[in-house]
């Protein structure tokens, strides 16, 4: 796990500067076309697509961070990349470029048919990310603790572990 924290870089921006910065996402996340789970995503072309990949970090966006839906760019919330749990971090990226090879295959990210939790794209982007965490060592309950959002409810939660194979407790989850 230390090895994937490596690739996570400290990001350090002025905190009066209200403009969003732009990148490609291998000038911020350095060796990430080298992970196994990520080459998984895209194949050979894994290099080629993260370094045109753009990134955008940006102190008005809300939450941790999502792919824009128009253009297929990751927006990142510069409190959350200076100073949110590393590993979250690293699995909110593996969950983000899950949806980005979506966008790219034009699958509907945001499909309004769907509540959060019951989004196709957003199961099979959280069964991806648990694999990847089980993989890396985490325990269900820390799993838990990463998957547990505050915009989901805990009636939504249920159903969501439930769709990512997990059978975890949620009052066990919230309370470790």
């Amino acid at each position: 796990m230390i090895k994937i924290l490596r690739l996570l870089p400290e990001f350090f921006v002025n905190e009066n500067d209200t403009e969003s910065v732009h990148g490609l996402f291998l000038e911020y996340f350095k060796g990430f076309d080298e992970v196994q789970v990520v080459k998984k995503i895209f194949g050979e072309k894994t290099t080629d697509i993260l370094s045109r990949l753009q990134v955008e970090f940006n102190s008005t966006h809300g939450g941790y961070m999502h792919v824009d839906g128009n253009d297929g760019h990751i927006v990142i919330n510069r409190n959350y990349i200076q100073n949110g749990d590393k590993i979250d971090i690293y699995l909110d990226l593996i969950h983000e470029l899950f949806h980005v090879k979506q966008f790219m295959d034009g699958r509907e990210l945001f499909d309004k048919n769907y509540k959060y939790v019951d989004r196709p794209t957003e199961i099979e982007a959280y069964t991806y990310t648990v694999q990847e965490a089980k993989r890396i060592g985490l325990t269900e309950i820390r799993i838990c603790q990463y998957l547990q959002a505050e915009w989901i409810t805990d009636t939504d939660f249920k159903r969501l572990l439930k769709a990512v194979n997990l059978n975890y407790e949620i009052d066990s989850a919230a309370s470790q």
